[in-house]
């Protein structure tokens, strides 16, 4: 029998590390509503009807075009999904906003160009600035009529963004702060009216800034020539004595970390689904054109080289999507929840991303890879052709490689996934310690080779939970062995990481087939339980890698052998045929000649 997925208890952030899910309080895309289902559509068709025709122009920069797609978007409620009805938006939830990114995923350049304006481009306004603030530039950037950007990175400050070395003194009459300073790969940084600008007040003071075009002092430089991306406008931003009105200021005085920080949480989890958008597009590109290549008098999509990499990509967008709806879920609740309390609109969707911010971290990085993969394979598909820019997949390689660095490099999240996670377990939010202790105690245990337990998918579950102790044990042997000095240590750090990636991502791609096989039953869902199995079939062998590759780095003489034994005995999964389970997915894809589900 089937449960109601109407209400569900959200894991705290973090805690799908030590607590089992319930696969059917488990939000997924199956539960999209007629509305949302409605919303993607349209951002899919705007795409098809307005983007994708015209894109040689996009990439050639032609003048005024990617302002004027973005007003069309304006006029059509797609900038606006997430901003309130009274600021000009839709007043949409946080669900239908990520649909959006979504679905507008697959529009190269311009992908890059809305995404940037909707969510860095106008959500610290939205979010930080005054009642003033909001009612002057919210409403114009939720249009198009204004476009927005964001001014953090400078030549010599990149990740470590609180290295920023521009300025902002507060002149005689107090009425304006003066800005010093240079930023650079400024996303939409060439049309933008709006930017926000970090500098530091009396050279400590971390802050931000709105910044309008035209302003005295303020100029911006030539277009980048960039290897990908090429329609996306990027600027360096020059401020030489720059005038900014005193009530310019965005959100408090020396508290311009606190934008940052919390704005890239919605962003990275923001870009993954438009990573899951363009995947698809890759993937479903590619099987158009496996289905009309001949080889050999058949087409390519006949060969099993081929049956392999169209399958392992759809597995990977599969498990790469049922994480990042599971999540965006979570956030939604918590956004409720937060609000119920009585905090504000800014405060409850803020506390609600800060309080995921290792699954946004983790979906990021799944999500750029995930799509790096698809389109590298989808050019190996295409062949010669796939390296002529005659055929869109090679647009799709270039403008895929960037999602691996902005909104932070995949190193930095990885090194910020097991950062945030031991830092709750410290301040006593996440309890990481018991666990990790019965792990240990497990270790020195004799192995229970039996399992009674013979219900539907009680092996995967099994070996969930079984990948979870894995994480637990290295983590836990690390921090104990290593103390402080465990930051220094990024290599384990980033097989910590890898391990902790493919856990709750596998974990929820199987919370998702064990929902839908319960509604549907296992033979109209067949391709889901066989991604799933793919993917849990190679995940367990990549914990194994990766936390081999940890403890050895470690550990030493009887404990490195005793943790080489547990990860070897919590690695252990039924064997699967996963050369038949990958033909059965392609052959679906090859016959709908898309990525259908």
């Amino acid at each position: 029998m089937s449960t109601s997925t109407a209400t569900t208890t959200s894991l705290k952030g973090g805690e799908w590390l030590i607590k089992e899910s319930n696969a059917f309080e488990t939000y997924t895309p199956e539960d999209f509503n007629e509305e949302q289902q409605m919303v993607k559509d349209m951002c899919l068709q705007f795409l098809h009807t307005e983007v994708i025709p015209i894109v040689d122009r996009i990439d050639k920069m032609e003048p005024g075009l990617m302002p004027s797609l973005m007003v069309k978007a304006g006029e059509q409620g797609l900038l606006g999904a997430s901003i309130p009805e009274n600021l000009g938006g839709l007043g949409k939830d946080f669900i239908t906003s990520t649909l959006v990114n979504e679905g507008l995923g697959g529009g190269f350049s311009f992908s890059v160009a809305i995404a940037a304006h909707t969510g860095i481009g106008t959500l610290p306004i939205l979010y930080f600035g005054t009642e003033a603030q909001k009612q002057k530039y919210i409403p114009k950037l939720a249009s198009g009529e204004w476009k927005g950007a964001y001014g953090l990175t400078e030549p010599n400050s990149g990740s470590d963004a609180l290295g920023a070395k521009t300025t902002a003194v507060l002149n005689a009459d107090g009425k304006h702060y003066i800005l010093n300073g240079q930023k650079c790969w400024i996303t939409n940084g060439g049309f933008a009216d709006v930017y926000t600008v970090f500098a530091k007040i009396d050279g400590d003071k971390f802050s931000a800034f709105i910044v309008e075009r035209g302003m005295e002092g303020f100029t911006q430089g030539s277009e980048e020539h960039k290897m990908g991306i090429k329609g996306s406008s990027t600027v360096q931003l020059y401020f030489q004595d720059c005038k900014v009105p005193v009530e310019n200021l965005l959100g408090e005085a020396g508290k311009g970390h606190v934008i940052a920080f919390n704005i890239l949480n919605i962003g990275r989890l923001k870009l993954a689904a438009a990573a899951v958008g363009a995947s698809k597009w890759a993937l479903s590109n590619s099987v158009e054109y496996a289905n009309t290549r001949e080889q050999f008098k058949v087409p390519i999509a006949s060969f099993g080289a081929i049956k392999y990499k169209l399958a392992e990509m759809a597995i990977r967008i599969f498990v790469s999507e049922s994480a990042l709806y599971r999540t965006a879920k979570w956030i939604d609740d918590k956004e409720t929840e937060l609000a119920n309390e009585g905090k504000t609109f800014a405060e409850a969707l803020l506390g609600a991303a800060e309080e995921y911010a290792v699954e946004c971290a983790v979906l990021k990085v799944h999500g750029s890879e995930v799509l790096d993969y698809a389109v590298d394979e989808g050019v190996q598909i295409h062949g010669g052709n796939g390296f002529s820019d005659e055929y869109s997949i090679s647009r799709g390689y270039r403008d895929s490689r960037i999602n691996r660095i902005y909104e932070g490099t995949n190193e930095i999240n990885r090194l910020l996934t097991v950062d945030m996670i031991l830092k709750r377990a410290m301040k006593g939010k996440l309890d990481l310690m018991g666990p990790a202790m019965a792990v240990s105690k497990e270790l020195m245990s004799i192995p229970d080779f039996g399992n009674d337990d013979e219900s539907a998918f009680a092996k995967e579950r099994k070996a969930i939970v079984n990948m979870k102790k894995c994480i637990l044990m290295v983590a836990g042997a690390a921090v104990q062995k290593l103390m402080m000095k465990i930051q220094d240590e990024q290599e384990i750090l980033m097989n910590i990481a890898d391990m902790a990636i493919e856990t709750f991502t596998a974990e929820s791609a199987l919370l998702r087939v064990m929902k839908m096989v319960d509604k549907q039953g296992e033979a109209a869902t067949q391709n889901q339980v066989d991604m799933m199995r793919c993917y849990l079939n190679d995940a367990v062998d990549k914990v194994n890698k990766t936390g081999k590759d940890a403890i050895n780095a470690f550990a030493s003489g009887d404990e490195q052998r005793m943790m080489l034994l547990g990860l070897k005995r919590f690695t252990k999964i039924e064997p699967f045929n996963t050369k038949d389970a990958r033909r059965r997915i392609a052959d679906t894809l090859i016959a709908e000649n898309k990525y259908p589900w």
